[in-house]
């Protein structure tokens, strides 16, 4: 007879992983979140406050570091991984980030490794101030091998209309801040995984920083003109998407300490310096450009992280320079 399970689905560890995670899923909830766990959808009362919000969305996941926590045994910081991918577009945009959903895709059902990435979304999600509404896990036997899986999830930010973040202010003489990125984040692990010898799994799987938190206060503390979260592409290909036409972003690369990390990466592969610095963040995961007259003010508000000028913006060509 065949049966669900014995084609690969076990609805029942399905079950007793969502069980595991209940307690940690809605402690991420505030009075706000309409419905209660394990339904089909949750809902969230929009915060007080606006008076014409615009609804803000992304998508992301983690890539192929997910292969390198598996093979390490070490999922536990995914979850700051993942949340900080998504928030910190939003973040970006200039939006509020509220709420997250993840969708978890296994080859074979693991209630421990299932009830493990959860448990850290949930945890990333209360450092951001999101609340965890709801998620996934899909089993996809035959399609998948047994033991790996996949991480990805969606946010939603608020903002009032009229105050988003576009760039469309960013001008000539503004000044570029960056926050520092210890690690490298959820980027350029395909690469990582190609050379033929890599840094330390415990190095490379430092949970990313989640700016979103830090960037909300420069938010309410001063008009910032355009802003970037520094992933895949590295600073000159998320630099560049806030610049009007007509302005360049010039980056002082000796502004700030690479991590070594970064070091261990290009030597391994003989990884060009271009290369490193497209693929990468290189030390800084995110920017933010604001006017000088702005700067002290900026860097008062941005004083719980590491952040540091590292360029200017000039008039001509579209494009991000770094000398």
């Amino acid at each position: 007879m065949t049966t669900y399970r014995s084609s690969g689905v076990d609805l029942d560890a399905a079950d007793r992983s969502v069980a595991r995670i209940a307690k940690e899923v809605t402690a991420t909830w505030s009075d706000d979140v309409v419905g209660g766990f394990g339904g089909f959808a949750a809902g969230l009362r929009l915060p007080e406050g606006y008076e014409r919000p615009v609804m803000m969305m992304s998508t992301d996941g983690v890539g192929t570091k997910a292969e390198v926590a598996r093979d390490a045994g070490q999922v536990d910081g995914l979850g700051f991984d993942l949340v900080a991918m998504c928030v910190d577009d939003l973040a970006a945009a200039g939006a509020r980030p509220v709420a997250l959903t993840d969708y978890i895709a296994v080859g074979e059902l693991d209630e421990d490794l299932v009830t493990a990435l959860v448990s850290s979304v949930a945890r990333a999600c209360g450092s951001a101030g999101v609340a965890l509404l709801g998620g996934e896990t899909a089993e996809h036997p035959g399609v998948m091998a047994p033991g790996t899986f996949d991480l990805s999830a969606s946010a939603l930010g608020l903002v009032e209309d009229g105050a988003q973040v576009t760039g469309e202010l960013v001008e000539e003489g503004d000044v570029v801040i960056g926050l520092a990125s210890p690690n490298v984040r959820s980027n350029g692990f395909s690469l990582i995984r190609a050379l033929p010898e890599r840094p330390d799994a415990e190095t490379l799987l430092e949970p990313s920083v989640i700016y979103a938190p830090i960037v909300t206060r420069l938010l309410d503390a001063i008009p910032v003109h355009g802003m970037a979260h520094i992933t895949g592409g590295g600073i000159p290909g998320n630099l560049v998407r806030p610049l009007p036409e007509g302005t360049r972003a010039i980056v002082e690369t000796g502004a700030w300490t690479t991590p070594s990390v970064f070091d261990e990466i290009a030597a391994a592969g003989e990884v060009a310096r271009d290369e490193m610095f497209r693929v990468f963040n290189m030390g800084i995961g995110f920017a933010v450009i604001v006017a000088a007259d702005d700067l002290s003010t900026a860097l008062a508000a941005l004083a719980d992280h590491e952040a540091l000028p590292i360029g200017t913006i000039v008039s001509g060509d579209r494009g991000v320079d770094l000398i």
